[in-house]
């Protein structure tokens, strides 16, 4: 999978989650909490539908990795590969 689908899936998820936000000037290199209006339960709910839909496993330890969309997609791209 490559790059640019999984930014795609990563905003669809988001989109998801919040359905309320615009997210069309999403930037990669700020923290999407600071972008919209995501809280800690929000941020959980899309690790946990990232795991239902494509069986990809985030320890806590690695929540921070996911904090930009960047880095979302540079920390998910090696897990998503398979798919």
């Amino acid at each position: 999978m490559i790059r640019e689908q999984i930014r795609s899936i990563i905003v669809e998820v988001i989109a998801q989650i919040v359905p309320d936000e615009d997210l069309s000037n999403l930037r990669g290199d700020i923290r999407i909490r600071d972008q919209i209006e995501l809280d800690s339960m929000d941020f959980l709910d899309i690790i946990m539908e990232l795991r239902k839909r494509y069986g990809v496993e985030v320890p806590e330890d690695d929540y921070i990795q996911l904090a930009t969309l960047d880095g979302a997609v540079a920390y998910l791209e090696p897990r998503m590969a398979h798919l």
